[in-house]
């Protein structure tokens, strides 16, 4: 089931880097073994900066639900490495009821190959319209509505975290507004299917001219430099190089 959602207009490219106040007071939240993420984030309030962290004993969408409590119904952004069909569902569910008014998804290049039934649910629950894919290990939510501009950064991924796990929220209108920014950019760099079928290649040389002007130089140099193309593609006789494997399509045109 392929839902309908209404997404901003795009804005201009981003800046590399952006500047932000420091809240007067930030919140250390020493709850380490607290069970739920209420119970460890405490109450959220306009303004609050709250840092903590985790062994696993939530999930980052227990996270978004307790910020949602507070918000709200809310537009969601979701940026992450991976994801796992539990959390799809439920987020899902969440949308449908109407806690989420809409909701976008940042995922990294690697996970239609990496978890692909995943991939599958992602797309058929929230639409190719919904889902960007690009070089990403940025973990961050964007919870949104006239009132709020909640921002949680974290190193969870959408998925089970039996580990240490940091997160910090943040009612930040400066920050929201410039990773939506961010987002909307890389939304608007291209739409439909067509992206699940692009080759590694072509998401590095994507992610190299992300951020760039228009006709911007450099963006060759970068290629031959990214850490993917030295990795897969080096031209020394020690360095692993995928072509000596006959995937010599992988590397598309600049592939001699």
């Amino acid at each position: 089931m392929v839902t309908q959602i209404a997404y901003p207009q795009p804005m201009k490219t981003p800046r590399v880097s952006a500047h932000r106040r420091i809240p007067q007071e930030r919140t250390i939240r020493r709850s380490l073994n607290a069970k739920a993420a209420e119970e460890a984030v405490g109450p959220i309030t306009r303004g609050c900066e709250i840092y903590g962290l985790s062994k696993g004993q939530f999930s980052l969408v227990d996270l978004v639900l307790h910020c949602l409590r507070a918000s709200g119904p809310a537009d969601v952004v979701i940026s992450t490495w991976t994801a796992a069909g539990a959390d799809i569902e439920f987020a899902y569910k969440l949308l449908s009821e109407g806690s989420i008014r809409s909701l976008r998804f940042l995922v990294d290049f690697s996970f239609p190959a990496r978890a692909g039934s995943y991939c599958a649910a992602l797309r058929e629950r929230f639409g190719d319209e919904a889902i960007r894919i690009t070089k990403n290990h940025c973990k961050f939510v964007l919870i949104r509505n006239e009132a709020w501009n909640l921002v949680l950064r974290t190193s969870m991924n959408l998925n089970e975290n039996r580990r240490l796990e940091n997160y910090e929220i943040s009612d930040d209108r400066d920050l929201a507004d410039y990773l939506a920014l961010v987002v909307d950019s890389l939304f608007a760099a291209e739409t439909g299917a067509a992206v699940f079928g692009k080759r590694p290649w072509d998401h590095c040389k994507s992610f190299e001219g992300f951020g760039q002007e228009a006709g911007a130089e450099g963006s060759e140099a970068a290629m031959r430099a990214s850490t993917d193309v030295r990795k897969y593609f080096g031209e020394g006789p020690l360095d692993n190089d995928i072509r000596r494997a006959g995937i010599c399509h992988a590397k598309g045109g600049l592939l001699r």
